[in-house]
C-alpha cells in the first residue's frame, strides 16, 4: 500500500472580460402618486432591466416557438423568450434621464470581480504535485 501527499494550486484565468448592459424605462407609465414616484420607479425599473440584459449574455436566452397548422395553413405562431441566472458583482456605472419619458440605467460586469467573489465561496484546484510514500 502506498500513502500519498497532494498539494494543490489555484487555477486563475489569463484574462477577465468586461461586459456592459443598458436598461431603460419609461417614466410615465410607472405606477405612483407623483411625478417623484414616478420617476425613482422608472430608475428602479431600468436597473432591472440593464441586469436582464447583462444575465442575457452572460447565460443566454432560451427561447420557445410554437406553429400550429389546419389543412397546411398557419393558424397560431407563437414565441417565447426568458433568461434565467444570477448576476453577482455588477456595478452601476451611472443612471440618466433620455428625453422627457425615458430613465436608463448602465451597468458593468468585470469577470475579474466575479472570480473574485467566486474564490471567496468556491476554491478551484488543479493537482500541483504528488508524493508517493
Amino acid at each position: 500500500m502506498f500513502d500519498k501527499h497532494i498539494e494543490w494550486e489555484v487555477v486563475e484565468p489569463e484574462s477577465y472580460p468586461v461586459i456592459k448592459a443598458v436598461g431603460y424605462a419609461p417614466i410615465s407609465a410607472q405606477r405612483g402618486q407623483d411625478e417623484t414616484a414616478k420617476t425613482l420607479m422608472a430608475i428602479r425599473a431600468s436597473k432591472l432591466d440593464a441586469y436582464r440584459e447583462l444575465a442575457e449574455q452572460v447565460y443566454g436566452q432560451k427561447l420557445d416557438g410554437r406553429q400550429s397548422l389546419a389543412s397546411l395553413v398557419v393558424t397560431d405562431s407563437n414565441l417565447q423568450a426568458s433568461v434565467d441566472g444570477v448576476i453577482r458583482g455588477a456595478e452601476v456605472i451611472k443612471t440618466y434621464p433620455v428625453g422627457e419619458d425615458t430613465y436608463a440605467t448602465e451597468l458593468k460586469l468585470d469577470f475579474k470581480r466575479v472570480y473574485d467573489l467566486y474564490l471567496s465561496t468556491a476554491r478551484p484546484k488543479r493537482i500541483n504535485k504528488v508524493r508517493y510514500y
